[in-house]
């Protein structure tokens, strides 16, 4: 895979690279639930083993079922998929029209899946220095170039800002305006749930959100993921992918874990907590800048020092994996990400940077 379309939480290729399992290493660069799976999902693994003498529901039943009571949206509105990325992959194929704007820095794989779609590219780059904040009179400007979909994640990746929903519902207008359908990529939002655009989005034609169920349940080895839209859309795109993408175990693991409320509360209290203490303590390094976050992982600067690529490979020995973010677009060789992991995972971190930097 060539570096411009690298990810976090290669873990596999590090641990083999090291010498190690991949349990001895400490993984930053992806950011996954701190408190890995619930109990519940567990559970509900456990008890589909089963049930795999069988092909999985392709109507996705249950875990629609289960998605339309914790959003308070009707099952039509719903379509499943094996992780977001399948959805990524097949929105261009479903649109018409070939010419894509991106909001940048952002996930790698929006410009993969639209060239492999044979869509051209370009990307609206939101600067540190106006903290990754989107000046939507530039952006209308830049939509008369007369562009057939937008993409934009709400809360950033790799920044973790968030947008408010008015700023989201200013720019769908924006979108309809120019004729524009908006791709909004809420892959985090379930750490700031209050801020979804679902309410907005769920009766448009002119735009879809994805939603990632991987990373605030800790299960991003089973791949799943779902679209939230009008029901005309939602069965296009439905209609999109091939029979059985989305295995047994991920549509059991899916179901509960949207069920396991008090989990759900403790993780958001967790991360909440650890962030915050996280960020202080990132904050004391006066090599570093940080970028606020609303989501479970923190985006930083190296003002003065090494650059992101030499941090990382400084903390490998360590057995500590970070994520540099040298290659998102728009950002420089001094950036890197860092989840928010557990209190104890955190601390190893911030001892190995004091060694570093101090």
């Amino acid at each position: 895979m060539s570096h411009s379309y690298d990810h976090g939480g290669n873990i596999f290729t590090v641990s083999r690279g090291l010498g190690v399992s991949p349990d001895q290493i400490v993984d930053f660069s992806a950011s996954i639930n701190p408190l890995g799976m619930s109990s519940m999902v567990r559970k509900s693994l456990i008890c589909s083993l089963d049930t795999l003498v069988h092909y999985p529901d392709t109507n996705h039943k249950d875990f629609k079922q289960a998605l339309a009571k914790h959003h308070s949206i009707p099952t039509a509105h719903f379509t499943v998929a094996n992780g977001s990325t399948e959805l990524i992959y097949n929105i261009p194929a479903m649109l018409p029209g070939e010419k894509a704007l991106i909001i940048s820095p952002s996930f790698s794989e929006y410009v993969r899946a639209l060239n492999q779609n044979h869509w051209e590219t370009e990307h609206f780059i939101l600067t540190p220095e106006n903290n990754f904040s989107i000046d939507t009179v530039k952006l209308a400007k830049a939509l008369e170039k007369g562009f057939n979909a937008l993409f934009i994640s709400n809360p950033a990746n790799p920044s973790g800002t968030l947008y408010p929903k008015r700023v989201i519902e200013e720019i769908y207008s924006l979108c309809i305006a120019a004729g524009t359908f908006m791709v909004l990529d809420e892959a985090f939002m379930d750490f700031c749930e209050e801020a979804s655009a679902k309410r907005t989005i769920v009766h448009s034609d002119n735009a879809i959100i994805l939603r990632s169920m991987t990373k605030f349940y800790g299960i991003p080895g089973l791949r799943l993921g779902y679209a939230i839209s009008n029901a005309t859309l939602a069965e296009r795109l439905d209609s999109m992918g091939g029979p059985w993408s989305v295995n047994t175990l991920a549509l059991a693991a899916g179901t509960a874990a949207l069920q396991d409320a008090q989990y759900n509360q403790k993780t958001l209290e967790y991360v909440r907590q650890e962030r915050r203490s996280f960020f202080e303590e990132l904050a004391k390094f006066s090599q570093f800048r940080l970028y606020a976050s609303s989501t479970n992982y923190i985006l930083v600067e190296i003002i003065k020092g090494i650059s992101s690529r030499e941090l990382k490979e400084c903390l490998l020995p360590h057995r500590i994996l970070i994520r540099d973010c040298s290659s998102f677009m728009g950002l420089t060789v001094n950036f890197f990400r860092v989840a928010v992991r557990t209190k104890e995972e955190n601390k190893i971190l911030l001892d190995c940077l004091g060694k570093i930097f101090r």
